[in-house]
């Protein structure tokens, strides 16, 4: 992916970041150069072995490319959170193992450090086209304080510096913001491809573009909400945070879920969206239970009669099939959450058929489609059409930081770097 295709993002937030500095390693000279990748395998460790490999697996491409380029690849990460103090439960020496697993025919080296005489005679005896795992940045404290001077030591042990850790890019931490400005640092082809992407889905989208936004409470995404009514042409929200919509709409909920001190909140982001031409879109039909259990009674109720008793848990067959109908009418979907609670049958058919028709359309060639978050990834993958999107972003953090209009200091940093380059 080159420079250009992310030149389209210029800006993350109201803050305006001119993102076309943003380098990607396409066509970089790496041989025999000590590459720092910083990426993130905080991953599950259980028993001494990597439980889940996906986040390892996601960086290959970088860490291969770089390595069958000739570069001494030295990898840096986070695992867990140790706050400054050694831990053998948040080694990264199980990592390495994996990669070694994942890397058949390369050499990958365990640094038992990431600072100091070990690490740099463990940098040392790399060779070009082989692979060295540092041990936990987190080790040190310098690494969460964004210390400049731990930083100038990691950036010893290397001679370029590339970031491919999209997920930890809200972190203003030394290893992804104040080391990319003390080498000369790129975009990993991971990093690149979520910062194309979600440009694509959220600062130049082919019109008209939808988002739908998902989960159970409004107050864990409030700056989404907001940032959305003002790029969007549409917005359904859906999730415990549609019944405080209903709500500020006056509309009774029975006893499921509604937060009350964000009504008001939710009142202001529907006359944001009216100044800003987004329509909000709700459901207008429901799936209803008196509990929240597997093999439980359930039954299907316009909104505004749902019985005291009862809870809102999904979204009914006549919303889900507006939402299908509104589908066919855009061009670009954005989608960050449930529809209901998924994990329980059967209050996940909403999701899962929504699942369905944005990944049909994508295969079309009909939609743009970007889908982000664990819950929505997890949903994607039971359904088994995550690889039918047209970009599906693992990050967490991140990735909502990003939707709610924040400048991720990991992604500025790379911005910045690239700009003074080309001075």
């Amino acid at each position: 992916m080159s420079v250009a295709s992310s030149a389209a993002t210029e800006s993350v937030s109201e803050g305006s970041v001119d993102l076309s500095g943003v380098r990607s390693i396409d066509g970089v000279d790496v041989k025999g150069k000590r590459v720092l990748v910083r990426v993130d395998f905080n991953v599950p460790i259980e028993n001494g072995v990597v439980a889940d490999a996906t986040r390892l697996k996601r960086v290959l491409p970088t860490i291969s490319k770089l390595a069958e380029a000739g570069a001494k690849v030295i990898v840096l990460s986070h695992l867990g959170r140790p706050k400054g103090v050694i831990s053998p439960d948040t080694s990264l020496k199980p990592v390495a193992e994996k990669m070694r697993e994942l890397m058949p025919g390369t050499t990958v080296h365990f640094i038992g450090d990431c600072f100091g005489e070990e690490a740099r005679r463990g940098v040392a005896g790399v060779k070009p086209g082989e692979v060295a795992v540092l041990e936990n940045v987190r080790y040190y404290s310098g690494e969460e304080k964004n210390d400049r001077e731990f930083a100038k030591a990691l950036a010893e042990l290397g001679d370029i510096y590339v970031n491919d850790a999209f997920s930890a890019a809200h972190r203003a931490h030394a290893s992804i913001e104040a080391l990319a400005h003390l080498r000369p640092a790129y975009a990993g082809l991971q990093l690149m491809a979520e910062v194309d992407a979600l440009g694509r889905a959220l600062e130049n989208p082919a019109r008209p573009v939808m988002a739908i936004v998902g989960g159970a409470k409004v107050s864990t995404k409030i700056e989404v909400l907001t940032h959305l009514v003002t790029r969007m042409d549409q917005l359904a929200v859906g999730g415990g945070m549609a019944n405080t919509f209903l709500a500020a709409n006056s509309i009774d909920t029975g006893a499921s879920l509604v937060e009350p001190e964000f009504v008001a909140t939710a009142k202001d982001i529907m006359a944001r969206a009216k100044t800003s031409g987004c329509e909000i879109v709700l459901p207008t039909d429901v799936v209803v239970a008196k509990e929240f259990k597997p093999g439980v009674e359930w039954r299907i109720c316009p909104v505004g009669a749902v019985p005291a008793d009862t809870m809102i848990l999904d979204f009914g067959p006549a919303s889900v099939a507006d939402l299908k109908r509104r589908l066919q009418g855009v061009k670009t979907v954005l989608w960050n959450g449930p529809l209901g609670a998924f994990e329980t049958a059967p209050f996940g058919e909403g999701t899962f058929a929504l699942a369905r028709e944005v990944a049909r359309l994508t295969r079309e060639g009909k939609l743009v489609s970007v889908a982000g978050g664990g819950d929505t990834v997890r949903a994607l993958n039971i359904v088994g059409v995550a690889g039918d999107l047209t970009y599906v972003s693992t990050a967490g953090g991140a990735f909502l930081e990003w939707l709610g209009g924040a400048k991720l200091p990991g992604v500025v940093a790379l911005a910045k770097s690239g700009a003074r380059a080309a001075c």
